[in-house]
C-alpha cells in the first residue's frame, strides 16, 4: 500500500472543523463578505451553516476554496 501523504489540502479536515476555523479567523461578518450566502449574514450559527453547506454543493465549494486559500498563505 502507498503510504505517501495525500496532496488534497482538505484531507482529514471535517466541514465543521473547516467552518469553525474560518469563523475564528474572519468572524461571521467577514465570512459573509467573502462568501455571500444567507446563513452567514442572518442569525449565523455553526449548525445551521453546516446543514446548508452539506445540502448546497456550490456554497460548500466556495467555503472550501476560501479555506484552502487561507492555508496556502
Amino acid at each position: 500500500m502507498d503510504s505517501t501523504p495525500s496532496k488534497d489540502p482538505l484531507h482529514g479536515v471535517t466541514l465543521k472543523q473547516l467552518l469553525t476555523e474560518l469563523v475564528a479567523e474572519h468572524g461571521w461578518t467577514g465570512l459573509a463578505a467573502r462568501v455571500d450566502i444567507r446563513c452567514f449574514r442572518f442569525d449565523p450559527s455553526i449548525n445551521s451553516s453546516l446543514v446548508f453547506l452539506r445540502r448546497t454543493p456550490w456554497a460548500r465549494k466556495k467555503v472550501e476554496e476560501l479555506y484552502v486559500q487561507g492555508k496556502a498563505r
